[in-house]
Formats: C-alpha cells, structure tokens, sequence
C-alpha cells in the first residue's frame, strides 16, 4: 500500500494552486488547523474556495493516507468484499474517494455528500482528470445532521474525519441514518486522539445495537479493554511534498497522522472472531520482540515473541503499529 496521494491527484492539486500566493495559503491553513483544534465546524472555517484549496493541500495527504490504510486492513479482513457502490459521507476535497477506489477496483459509482459547496466543487475540479467514478460521481450537498436527510444506499459507506462535526447529543441519529443507507460496510474514521477513540467507541456501541457486526480493527465485540488515561490509535506515516511542506511550514519531508477507525457490517456468513490487533509500536530487543495485542477475548496483553520461536518471530520482526497479528498456525 502507498500512502502517498494518486499522482493524478497530485498533479491536479498543483494545477489547481497555480496562481495561488503561498504565502496566502499557508495563512489559511493555519487559520483552518487552528479552528479545528478548538472544535470549530468546517461549515465556518472553510468559506469558499481558496479555504477548501488550502485544507486539500495541507490535510487531505495525511487524510488519505489514513484513508487508505484503513481501507487495506479492511480488504486483508474481507478479502470477498467488493463492493460496486461508495457513499463518502462528508467526503470534503474527496480525497476519501480516491483512497476507497485505489483500494476497490470494483467500484463503478460515487455519491459524495457534504454540506461545503466549496468543498463539493473543488472535489469536481479535482477528479476531473481522474478515474472515471469519481469523475462521474453524484454530488449532494447536505449536513450529515439533517433530520430530513435520506443518504442514498451503498455497498460501501464511508465517514472519515466526518463524525468529529457531530455533537455528542445527534451522534446516535447521525450514525443510525448512514448505517441504514449501508449494503455491505461501514468505515468510519475518526482523528488518534482521546477524543477521537471515545468517539469510535460510541459509534461502535451504536453500530453492534443496530444490528451491526464488527469487522475491526476490534478483533471483538466486547468492552474495551483500555482505559484512560490510555486509548487505542494508529499511525500512517506519509510524504510530504514541497508545496505541502511550504504550506505547513514544516521541514521534515515526512508526518505521522495518527487515526483510529472501526468497521462494522451488514450480517451475512457468520465469521469467527478476528486476528489480534498490535495497539503500540513494537518493541524490539536481543531476545525477541515485544507486542501489545488486543486479544480476540478482548484482553490487552503484552506478548513477547521470542527468536527461539522461528516461524512465529519471522511473521512479528515485519509487523508495525496497527497490523493485525496471526502466528503461523492461525493461517
């Protein structure tokens, strides 16, 4: 998997920044992040399209790349799943899109549903050149908290970074309306903070009461078994270009995104419990290496895999923060 974004999609971004100041956009993006991490709404920070250009170029590399690794740990989990329909619920630049159909060559139609005009027609101007179901795809624009909403039915329902414009108080009704509009699985993706984890696990909790079975990365549909001030998040790091380094005034030509996500879907075939997931860095010694599992019998244990056992040692030196773990005899 490459979490760099699409060079298509590179290519359009750049061409969309010609004649755009940098300095001009580095402002903007700095005014964005910053309301975003005083938890104010898109619906008021990103005003028109230079707003909604400036939040492509400084978060939507980091933003895919969390995309499309979760969507790689759901194809390893479901490798059957195919799905022919997306909905990309507050899909914003859509780079969203992009990831589910890097990941889902089946894919044949694109809703994307946003309450952002400027948001919704950048995202036209970005996929114009791009796979053609995106280039074809339906717009809506609409606020995932309306009421009134009916979001169109797809095999693939995805909100990343979405929920986090949700209050607490109309998260329930939120998550009801896209769970119903979902044919095969729902993936939401929410930011690798405390609240960020708090939040997936009540959107959990909501999906497994309506129905729902959980995919991952849980590799079970009990509790948790964390607790504060400890929580369960994963890191994709990604490239930074130039421009994006500009932007970000920033110099490392790299950022980790740090994001946690939680899939459930529609029953079908009954499927066992899940491979055990690593929630930390391991950690390597002279003797073997340390992981920490979230255990199919939803315990945290912390698991030492020795060099003495061969096989099992081989498979865990290549894993990293986030994969799932199976020893040789699970396969």
């Amino acid at each position: 998997m490459d979490p760099a974004l699409p060079a298509a999609l590179r290519a359009a971004i750049d061409l969309a920044l010609e004649g755009q100041g940098g300095g001009g956009l580095a402002q903007r993006a700095g005014r964005i992040s910053e309301g975003y991490r005083q938890g104010r709404a898109s619906s008021v920070l990103v005003r028109d399209g230079s707003d909604a250009l400036a939040y492509a170029l400084t978060r939507t590399p980091a933003t895919y790349a969390a995309t499309r690794r979760a969507l790689e740990e759901l194809r390893v989990l479901r490798p059957g799943f195919a799905p022919l329909s997306l909905l990309d619920a507050g899909a914003g630049p859509g780079g969203g899109g992009w990831a589910a159909v890097d990941a889902f060559a089946s894919l044949s139609a694109c809703t994307r549903l946003d309450h952002s005009p400027a948001f919704l027609a950048l995202a036209e101007t970005l996929s114009a050149h791009g796979p053609a179901v995106l280039s074809g795809a339906s717009r809506l624009q609409a606020d995932l908290a309306d009421p009134g909403l009916a979001p169109p039915e797809a095999d693939l329902v995805l909100a990343a970074y979405a929920l986090t414009e949700v209050g607490p108080g109309r998260l329930d009704e939120v998550v009801g309306r896209l769970w119903s509009a979902t044919r095969g699985i729902f993936l939401v993706i929410e930011p690798g903070t405390p609240e960020g984890w708090r939040r997936g696990l009540q959107v959990r909790a909501l999906l497994a009461a309506g129905g729902g079975r959980i995919v991952g990365p849980c590799p079970h549909a009990g509790p948790c078994g964390l607790s504060a001030p400890d929580w369960c998040h994963f890191a994709q790091r990604l490239p930074r270009s130039r421009g994006h380094r500009l932007a970000k005034g920033a110099e490392a030509p790299f950022e980790d995104e740090k994001f946690f996500w939680i899939a459930a879907e529609r029953p079908g075939a009954q499927a066992g419990p899940g491979p055990a997931r690593i929630i930390a860095p391991p950690r390597a010694g002279k003797a073997g290496v340390r992981l920490r599992l979230c255990q199919p019998d939803g315990r945290v244990e912390d698991v030492e895999v020795t060099r003495r056992d061969r096989a099992t040692f081989a498979r865990a030196r290549r894993l990293g923060w986030g994969d799932a773990f199976r020893r040789p005899e699970d396969q």
